[in-house]
Order: C-alpha cells, then structure tokens, then sequence
C-alpha cells in the first residue's frame, strides 16, 4: 500500500512538471530579426580579380548582402585530411584570402555587408556524405576542420566582417554535438562576431547547438512539389506552408533568427520538385525562366515577411553573367525582376 501511495505520488508528480514544461514551451513566442533584413546573394569567386564594377549590379538590385565562399578539399568523404589554402599554390583568386579581403572591401564601399561561408569540397560526393569509419579519423578530422575555420574565422576578425558560417551542410557530422561545441568556443576566442551554421533542409531540425550560435542557418533547398511539370504560384506556396510550421517550431525552440544560408532554383520546369539537383544533371529538363521566376515569388510571398526571417542569400551570383544552361543563377532572368521587386518593396511584416 505504501509503494502504491508513492508510486501515485511520483506519477502525479511527473504529469505536474509536464503540463509546466508543456505549457511554458507553448508560451514561448517566435524569436524575431534583428536590425535591418539580409537582402542577399551567393557570390562566385573569379579566377583572375575584379576589374571594376563587377559588385554595382547588386546595388542597384536592392542587394544588402552577400556571402564569400572560400573553400577546403578533402580527398574522399571518409579521409581525414583536409587542405585549404595554406596548403596549396593554386587556389582562384576570388577565394584566396586577398581576393576575400578586397571583395570585401569593394562591397563595403558599395554599402554591401559581406559574410564569409567556408565550404568542404569532397571529391566524388558533397558535404553530407562527410563521415568518418572510426573515432580515431573522427578525432582527427575534427582537429584537421578546427584549424580550417580557425583560419578563416581570424581572416572574417582582421577584415571586421560581422557574420561567419561555421560549417556548410556537415549532416553527417554535425550530430558530434560535443565536438561542435569545443569548435564554437574557440572560434569565439579569435573572432567578435556573430556566428551560424549552414544546415542542410534535411539536417537543420537535429541540430543540437543552435542554441551557442547566433542565427539558425538553413540551405532552403526545400521540395516545394511532388511533381516534375511546371507548378503554378498557388502550388509553391503551398509548399512552403508545410516547411514553415517545423521552421517555426525550431525558432521557437532556440529563440533564434533564421537565415536561409543558401537558396536557389535551376531555370528549368522541375525546379520546384528537386531544387537541389544541379545544373549538369538538368541538361535533359524543359528550360523555363517562367518557373524560376515563380520560385522566387513564392518565397517572397510565403515566407519573407515572417517576423523570423533575418535574411536570405540567392544561389548563385556571378561576377559577370554566364551563358550556362540551366543554371541557378537569376542573373538576367524573370527571377532577377522579381528579386529586385521585392527587395526595393518590402511588405509589411506579420505580426
């Protein structure tokens, strides 16, 4: 009788602090942006440097941002050993650390705000295969990628750009909470800024350390569709009215902005269904500004006013336009009027 008293005691306990834990989460209001929206694009790093005048179009396009991408090689998706500048003589001079520091400078006497987003490039594969056999290569790897930001984060403190990207689409990585965790300490020892990481839309909701960064980073390359034809507005936004409520839940959570890190969409009429296919795999696709320019809208209709959107940042921009198609970039297309548009123009936010 007595363990059954206690038993009783210590269930109604426990249905007492959920109702509190429960009702204390529901409470919690989404965290909203900070100062002025980032208005953005990705820029592509030149082999040669700029000539002049290169950065001008974003201006007079509404841009306010943009994101510098050096980058890291590793040789395979299971070998530790990353090399980055430091180590090699070849590297562009859009994403040498000259290039970074005088593309910086010409955007910040645009007016630009630039951030800086390091990238792995792995032979073969992508980031998010990056994973290692066993926890002596893990243990290195690790090493191997603190002194790999570590390198740039002292280059963003140096140069004052105010926002670095601690890691790009490390799905298969960035479940080493703990490793992250010494990581973000010691960027924080050399580097005054704010800080996010660049989740892939698959990976952003298992992150565990937003709550040590400064902005919830997503690579937006959300499905929008479930089929390959051309999708009418009503359809995309559709899309975006499922994914919205699991970003809010997030932001809710970890009381964080949220910038999308990277968001693009191929001129093609199946942009919607994979956006994150590239150009070279799309070559037998039906091209179509008409759906690119859609996407835009869309998210600009569906999810730029929301009171968490800090910003985002168009995949991809180059520094003079290419002939490629398809291609993500909006250079030259409907989806450039429509960017335009809505950057000169913002809506009212919701409230």
């Amino acid at each position: 009788m007595h363990y059954n008293i206690n038993k009783g005691l210590l269930s109604l306990f426990f249905i007492i602090f959920a109702s509190i834990n429960f009702s204390c989460e529901s409470n919690k209001k989404l965290a909203s942006y900070e100062g002025e929206k980032h208005k953005g694009v990705c820029w592509v790093g030149t082999r040669n440097p700029l000539t002049g005048g290169e950065l001008q179009s974003l201006k007079e396009l509404g841009v306010s941002h943009l994101s510098q991408t050096p980058f890291g090689w590793q040789k395979s998706v299971s070998e530790p050993d990353l090399n980055w500048e430091k180590h090699r003589n070849k590297t562009w001079w859009g994403e040498s650390s000259n290039g970074l520091l005088s593309t910086s400078d010409t955007a910040k006497a645009l007016g630009i705000t630039d951030i800086l987003k390091p990238h792995i490039w792995v032979r073969g594969s992508w980031p998010g295969e990056i994973a290692m056999s066993n926890e002596q290569d893990w243990n290195l790897w690790f090493d191997n990628y603190k002194d790999f930001i570590l390198y740039y984060a002292r280059i963003a403190e140096k140069q004052g750009i105010p926002i670095l990207c601690i890691g790009t689409e490390l799905e298969k990585a960035s479940h080493k909470e703990k490793k992250w965790r010494e990581i973000i300490h010691a960027i924080r020892e050399v580097y005054s800024g704010k800080l996010t990481y660049a989740a892939n839309f698959t990976e952003y909701q298992k992150v565990n350390f937003w709550d040590a960064l400064d902005y919830i980073g997503i690579q937006a390359y959300f499905p929008l569709v479930d089929h390959q034809n051309a999708p009418d507005l009503s359809q995309l936004i559709k899309g975006w009215e499922k994914v919205i409520p699991e970003i809010e839940q997030t932001n809710i959570t970890y009381q964080k902005p949220v910038i999308f890190t990277e968001i693009g969409y191929c001129n093609t009429e199946d942009a919607a269904h994979s956006p994150w296919v590239w150009p070279n795999e799309r070559r037998s696709a039906t091209l179509s500004e008409k759906v690119q320019a859609l996407c835009y809208e869309a998210f600009f209709e569906a999810v730029w006013d929301k009171p968490w959107m800090q910003g985002v940042y168009f995949w991809k921009w180059y520094p003079e336009p290419r002939g490629r198609e398809p291609d993500f970039t909006p250079q030259n297309k409907m989806a450039e009027k429509i960017m335009k548009r809505y950057f000169f123009n913002p809506k009212p936010t919701d409230g």
